[in-house]
């Protein structure tokens, strides 16, 4: 249930009136408030959830900036909840009318609020915010009748890793065995079975804890210790194999992760047989099977383990997330969509776009000539000898270090160098949030105009 609050946000001038102090109207949270419209993404909340059924829940503005502040302070749940009872600031920030040293909710509320706020209403959010971004950053007024391309769009991709272990081939197999052998003591525990079968655990684990401390094992001794332990887990899986087949069930707290153990054995048993380290939707993470190896060829790391996604950048540096998935993709297929929907926000095809190489396929130059677009990069054909062109190629490549800011920005101050979330939902909606944050705080402080209605 949930109730849409009607009155709007008190003044700054009279938050927390009775302890003798105002707050000051310059700092930064106080006027981040303001570029918000939370009322509008108020009654999208409020969809959410049955009528007249339920206890209230929290306002909207309390939920989303209490994850706003989050990620721009790169908080844990329980430092958030500290943070938010000891500055005025913070609290005024996420809608209260007064400062209170009583916290204004539990940290384990903080689940429900990210699970609740999902990719989609993150989206939504974020278009409304950078609406209202555009108008005070005063962007350059559109032509409101021509057949000309207007603006610029940058394009690129990243990956926003997830806070796994390195999946290691052994590792994998040693966890799988561990949570397998714990379902057999189950199944003796729940059903009184007299005696347990040989599942040799603790020769596994002496074998494998003695090739982890290896600090250089060459490829022989990896391919001898996976040979083993995937016998030992084969071994286990054929234990309950046969407990399912007597008609004794698997309780539900297991049965999803038998299912992911199975895949992972498959293919960990793929890769063994045909000497390779490959497999489609290959398998990293038994708590987070979602998510895949994306090869992104970085000098820091040629492989990561997270999130794949495009964003785009408009003509005032505001971003958008165009795709987000999972798996690894060609993000040339990208382009045409996010011009299209460019078009769709502007009613104009942008003047230029500026991309890396993977992005100027023959398809997408073809449709960028068709719309009269001007993709950055150097044209097919000999390289160009004129000096004005080497000058526009130059000024490109240096607009085009501009989504590399904002990459670098969000991963290092927002929230999105390190995913904590675990759930495939709240994974999305973290990388959404950390990009409405970086577009939030694009803006340096002072630049804003807060108004207020007496």
């Amino acid at each position: 249930m949930y109730k849409i609050t009607e009155m709007s946000q008190i003044s700054f001038y009279d938050f927390n009136q009775a302890y003798g102090f105002a707050l000051d109207s310059k700092n930064e949270w106080i006027q981040r408030a303001e570029l918000i419209p939370w009322h509008t993404l108020e009654r999208s909340y409020a969809r959410m959830f049955p009528a007249k059924v339920g206890n209230v829940a929290k306002p909207l503005r309390m939920v989303l900036g209490a994850l706003i502040i989050q990620a721009k302070k790169q908080l844990s749940d329980a430092k958030l909840v500290q943070e938010l009872t000891e500055n005025p600031y913070l609290q005024f920030f996420i809608g209260l009318p007064a400062f209170q040293s009583k916290k204004p909710f539990d940290s384990s509320s903080l689940v429900g609020f990210r699970k609740r706020l999902n990719v989609a209403f993150m989206q939504e959010a974020n278009a409304l915010i950078l609406s209202a971004l555009e108008e005070v950053n005063d962007g350059a007024p559109l032509p409101v009748e021509t057949k000309e391309n207007v603006g610029t769009e940058i394009l690129d991709a990243t990956c926003a890793p997830s806070n796994v272990r390195f999946p290691r081939d052994t590792s994998l197999l040693n966890e799988a065995r561990t949570q397998l052998e714990g379902m057999i003591d189950w199944f003796h525990k729940q059903y009184g079975f007299e005696k347990k079968p040989r599942t040799y655990r603790r020769v596994a684990h002496k074998e494998y804890l003695a090739f982890a401390k290896t600090k250089r094992p060459g490829a022989k001794k990896i391919r001898a210790t996976v040979r083993k332990q995937l016998g030992y887990v084969a071994r286990d899986l054929r234990y309950l194999a046969d407990y399912m087949q007597d008609g004794y069930a698997l309780a539900p707290k297991f049965t999803n992760k038998y299912l992911i153990i199975t895949q992972l054995v498959a293919q960990q048993q793929y890769m063994f047989d045909h000497h390779t380290h490959q497999v489609d939707h290959r398998i990293i993470s038994l708590s987070q099977p979602f998510l895949r190896p994306i090869i992104r060829g970085k000098a820091k790391a040629k492989t990561e383990f997270g999130t794949k996604f495009d964003v785009s950048l408009d003509t005032n540096g505001f971003a958008r997330i165009e795709k987000l998935s999972f798996d690894a993709y060609n993000e040339s297929t990208v382009l045409e969509e996010a011009v299209e929907n460019y078009k769709e926000r502007t009613g104009f095809y942008p003047e230029r776009i500026l991309v890396d190489q993977i992005y100027r396929t023959k398809k997408n130059r073809a449709y960028c000539k068709e719309h009269g677009i001007r993709m950055s990069g150097p044209k097919l054909g000999r390289p160009a000898k004129e000096p004005q062109d080497k000058q526009i190629s130059q000024q490109d490549n240096a607009d085009r270090i501009e989504v590399e800011r904002f990459f670098s920005l969000a991963k290092r101050c927002n929230g999105m160098g390190l995913i904590m979330t675990k759930l495939p939902e709240t994974v999305m909606s973290s990388i959404a949030l950390s990009v409405l944050v970086t577009n939030l705080f694009a803006l340096p402080t002072g630049t804003f105009f807060v108004l207020y209605v007496v």
